[in-house]
């Protein structure tokens, strides 16, 4: 059995190069995604594919790793360019071509061989200024500066 960090470092590198069976070996088919709806292996395969979709394949940069007993915390960098908008996120937001940095904080817990669970902080203003969609235009605010 390898350990948390082992794994989670193998997941980064595989997925660097482009192995699309990484998460069939590494994800545990129903992963907890505590930081976005799709659930499971095939959730977080979703969510992936609608990545690279809306900023082609770029690459990552890993800046920290740091473990801790079975759980794992990763600073990365997402680097691409902005091809369409179908996240969430991006929705109404015209492809700009922009080559964009999109900085997330994950946290995984490794349960034998797999990841069983996941959070993450991603810097979503960070992404959306480099697009010129913040702030949003003063017409999207209400009189209270809620949208």
């Amino acid at each position: 059995m390898a350990e948390p960090q082992t794994i989670v470092e193998e997941l980064f590198r595989r997925q660097r190069a482009g192995d699309d069976q990484v998460l069939d070996d590494l994800i545990a088919e129903n992963m907890v995604n505590h930081a976005a709806g799709p659930q499971g292996r095939e959730g977080l395969r979703q969510i992936l594919e609608n990545i690279r979709h809306d900023l082609g394949e770029g690459d990552m940069e890993g800046h920290h790793l740091i473990a801790q007993g079975d759980l794992v915390m990763h600073h990365v960098t997402v680097r691409g360019v902005h091809r369409a908008s179908t996240m969430p996120l991006l929705q109404g937001i015209e492809p700009t071509g922009a080559e964009v940095s999109w900085r997330f904080i994950h946290i995984w817990r490794v349960e034998g061989d797999h990841i069983v669970e996941h959070w993450a902080c991603r810097d979503d203003l960070g992404l959306l200024d480099q697009l010129g969609a913040w702030p949003p235009p003063r017409s999207a605010v209400n009189t209270r500066g809620r949208r």
